[in-house]
């Protein structure tokens, strides 16, 4: 039972429009944001600033951004947001052996050198204390341009954001989540626990 009931999506007929932004990546309004309509400024707010995360100006990929913010929640045990991230990883054009081997990106050759030290730069930024260091801006800056990386920093933000919110909320998690979840996740471990 999560926390506080989130609202019908016609609530707040400016958070419906905005949220169409969320039918092309996930294919559903996210419970979090009808959660959000309570105060519909936070929920306007949020909408906007995830389109402004999510938006491309350099190198860094739509599904790429996605598996950014998978390795952040991931990190931060936010079992709502992983279903979503893989979800959206997925329908932004993920290739099928990085999504069936997104728990290890370090190691597995599906991953580019560019890629593991954007999603190593996502755990170190979200582990407390926070572990990003020389070394990480090093191998970063051999990759990206100080753009992507304010992209990067961007989701990571973004997520740590949304991480809190949806485990203290207890947010249901949408059954196209789960499916996504279940077929990538789940044999690692995932489950929807609190999220039911």
């Amino acid at each position: 039972m999560p926390l506080v009931t989130p609202l019908p999506p016609d609530h707040d007929e400016e958070t419906k429009k905005l949220a169409e932004f969320f039918n092309e990546t996930l294919g559903f309004c996210p419970n979090s944001v009808l959660t959000m309509q309570h105060r519909p400024a936070i929920s306007k707010a949020f909408i906007q600033l995830n389109m402004a995360v999510m938006e491309n100006k350099g190198n860094v990929t739509s599904a790429l951004k996605r598996m950014i913010g998978w390795v952040t929640s991931n990190a931060t045990g936010c079992r709502y947001c992983q279903a979503h991230t893989i979800r959206a990883a997925e329908r932004y054009g993920a290739e099928q052996e990085k999504l069936n081997n997104i728990w290890e990106y370090k190691t597995h050759p599906a991953f580019s050198d560019a890629e593991r030290a954007a999603l190593h730069f996502a755990l170190s930024a979200s582990v407390i204390p926070n572990a990003v260091d020389e070394a990480i801006k090093t191998e970063l800056y051999k990759y990206w341009t100080e753009g992507d990386i304010v992209e990067m920093l961007g989701v990571i933000s973004l997520f740590g954001y949304l991480n809190r919110w949806n485990d203290s909320m207890g947010t249901v998690v949408e059954d196209g989540a789960i499916e996504s979840a279940e077929k990538y996740l789940g044999k690692t471990g995932w489950e929807v626990g609190k999220h039911k």
